[in-house]
């Protein structure tokens, strides 16, 4: 938990840097990653309540990092993307995800990277199931 908290600590100091606030660097990562959802699957991938989500995203699209519409004329649905904006500050975020992601595994040699990377998505598998 504490490896946790410090990684977040420092990408959420880096991520207010650009104007980023809690919630939006993993939007953001997300839509880059997926370029369109619905607002029940940002929500769902990026474990946030759904109704956090909508706040978030109406702060995005104020800034003009995303854009929400409809999709095939269903209104009940409104389809999320980046904006050109934001898609510029997604690759800011990335960069910053890989800055922090080097320092914090700098006394790792590459075989215990790839080890931590395995054992990570073996982690994240299990309590996706629980």
């Amino acid at each position: 938990m504490k490896s946790n908290a410090l990684f977040l600590r420092e990408i959420s100091s880096e991520a207010r840097k650009i104007g980023l606030t809690s919630g939006q660097p993993k939007i953001l990562d997300f839509l880059l990653k997926y370029e369109e959802a619905d607002q029940k699957t940002i929500a769902s991938y990026c474990e946030i309540e759904q109704a956090t989500v909508g706040s978030i995203l109406l702060r995005m699209e104020n800034s003009g990092l995303i854009q929400r519409r409809q999709k095939d004329g269903n209104r009940r649905s409104l389809y999320v993307s980046l904006t050109n904006s934001g898609k510029d500050a997604a690759m800011l975020l990335a960069d910053i995800f890989q800055k922090v992601e080097t320092k914090a595994t700098a006394a790792l040699s590459e075989q215990e990277i790839k080890t931590l990377h395995i054992l990570l998505e073996k982690i994240c598998a299990t309590m996706q199931t629980v």
